[in-house]
């Protein structure tokens, strides 16, 4: 990206309560977790296995900056990507999805 460009000011953290656990020793980094859908009302709707999860989003009170390091020979510098200003909580305990 040049530093003109920057990403889509659509993005959001994503607040969960409570852990989640591997069946694995591996992290979580770079793997698929789970589905986020809004429903026609524009609630957030997370679903991780067979769990359901509502939550709903919010503006943030102190927004974050999405930073890049570059390194060259001048030294170190951040450019600031694009500024967070929207997360989506999920503060309710995972509902089961079950079939029949």
């Amino acid at each position: 990206m040049s530093p003109g460009d920057h990403l889509s000011s659509d993005l959001a953290i994503l607040e969960l309560q409570g852990d989640l656990k591997s069946h694995s020793d591996t992290g979580f980094e770079g793997k698929f977790i789970g589905d986020l859908h809004f429903t026609k009302s524009g609630t957030p709707v997370l679903i991780i296995g067979h769990h359901l999860m509502f939550g709903k989003e919010m503006k943030m009170e102190k927004p974050f900056a999405l930073l890049e390091k570059q390194t060259g020979d001048q030294g170190t510098e951040y450019m600031v990507k694009t500024i967070i200003t929207r997360k989506i909580i999920f503060k309710t305990r995972p509902k089961p999805i079950i079939s029949n």
